[in-house]
């Protein structure tokens, strides 16, 4: 069920990436994916060596859920920015090179959602945790589909071309909104 984000207003995760409390819902769409794989894996949510086992998913990132692999990424230092690694910004070698390998990632669709649901998230995601080298139309889409994605929607191929259509041709914030939150779905 949607609701408001007391600091933004927006709906729930879409102030993100410059709303520190929608930032951190959607960082924690990631960490619950990591928590839940190492309780999986090793029975227990708090392992000795984080980082150790990080490093093991990020050397085969197209064996392990993007939820897990994101995660990884996000408990290892990039060298040349000292960021996380794939989300510092672009141009950083290191980073570009991690948010490419991302992408090999297994995507499995949640329970009770269209097919392409989760695939539509993880982008949704990957580019409002990273939005530099996107462009700020491409940034405003993406976050204001988590919504609706989070919930389980998914746009058909023709409502999603439409509006990243209107995003390109300059479409306010709102206009964007409008049509994603009405026309995509009640969800």
């Amino acid at each position: 069920m949607r609701r408001r984000c007391p600091e933004c207003d927006h709906w729930e995760p879409a102030g993100a990436p410059g709303c520190p409390r929608c930032a951190r819902t959607v960082d924690a769409i990631v960490e619950e994916g990591w928590r839940a794989f190492l309780e999986r894996e090793f029975g227990t949510s708090d392992p000795p060596d984080e980082r150790l086992i990080a490093e093991m998913v990020v050397d085969e990132p197209d064996k392990h859920p993007w939820r897990v692999v994101d995660a990884a990424y996000d408990r290892l230092t990039c060298p040349e920015c000292g960021g996380r690694l794939s989300r510092g910004p672009a141009g950083c070698g290191p980073c570009d090179l991690a948010n490419g390998f991302r992408y090999t990632a297994i995507e499995i669709d949640r329970p009770d959602v269209p097919p392409g649901n989760e695939h539509a998230l993880r982008v949704n995601v990957a580019v409002t945790r990273r939005p530099s080298g996107v462009s700020a139309s491409e940034v405003l889409l993406r976050r204001l589909s988590l919504p609706v994605l989070i919930e389980g929607g998914l746009p058909t191929r023709a409502q999603a071309q439409a509006t990243k259509a209107l995003a390109n041709g300059g479409a306010t914030e709102a206009e964007l909104a409008a049509v994603i939150y009405r026309e995509w779905g009640d969800h």
